[in-house]
């Protein structure tokens, strides 16, 4: 599996944990809430879900409602297909959540683990944090090392290029610092038990935002599942 299906399949998971749904509404909260999911399409989304449902993680169910089978029937369609996680797919999501490996530190997926901080135990969100601004400072000091040394040979606007990479850099390390030292203050006042669902700390950050706008056709709600 390849490291980009692998954060797709971590947040197909973690949106689904919040409630059932169908594909074009996962694509749109995807590709709506996440940078990295910006230019994907249903399909990509498509057999990522049937891998999913292959593994046991979900099951397809027909329709929401007798209103929607009812249309769907009217109108000559199948019902659209809604994607429920499942017992097992629950558990693997959490066990995915608890991992705190380099990749929870790279770019896509320090973004994706973001996204889910709220459903993420204190321990864990502090390992994630800690490493990704490990990660960062790593590479600031790589930028600069690298500015220092080829400086005379760079015109003015490849200078500018290399010392705004940098300061988008080191404003990411400030941010980071700030919400280390926002999770070590909440678990002084809370205690180590204190929980990760609901907490000062936690504040909005570990759900996806419920989106409006425009639909678009759905490929589930015809042939397409």
């Amino acid at each position: 599996m390849s490291r980009r299906s692998g954060i797709l399949e971590f947040a197909v998971l973690g949106l689904l944990r919040e409630s059932p749904m169908h594909g074009y509404e996962l694509r749109k909260r995807l590709n709506t809430s996440l940078g990295v999911f910006r230019a994907f399409s249903y399909g990509t989304l498509y057999p990522c879900l049937k891998t999913l449902v292959t593994n046991g993680w979900l099951i397809e169910e027909a329709g929401n409602t007798p209103e929607d089978a009812l249309t769907a029937t009217l109108a000559g369609r199948r019902a659209k297909i809604v994607y429920r996680l499942t017992a097992e797919g629950k558990e693997h999501f959490e066990e995915l959540l608890s991992q705190t490996g380099p990749d929870a530190y790279e770019d896509e997926h320090f973004a994706a683990r973001f996204a889910f901080f709220g459903q993420t135990s204190r321990d864990v969100r502090m390992r994630v944090l800690e490493g990704r601004r490990s990660r960062l400072e790593e590479r600031l000091e790589k930028m600069r090392s690298s500015l220092a040394r080829t400086r005379e040979r760079l015109d003015d606007y490849t200078l500018e290029l290399q010392r705004h990479g940098m300061e988008s850099v080191e404003r990411e390390v400030r941010w980071l610092n700030e919400l280390i030292e926002s999770e070590r203050v909440g678990r002084d006042l809370k205690g180590p038990e204190g929980s990760a669902q609901q907490d000062s700390t936690s504040g909005e950050s570990g759900g996806l935002p419920r989106l409006g706008g425009t639909p678009e056709p759905d490929p589930s709600d015809g042939t397409t599942t």
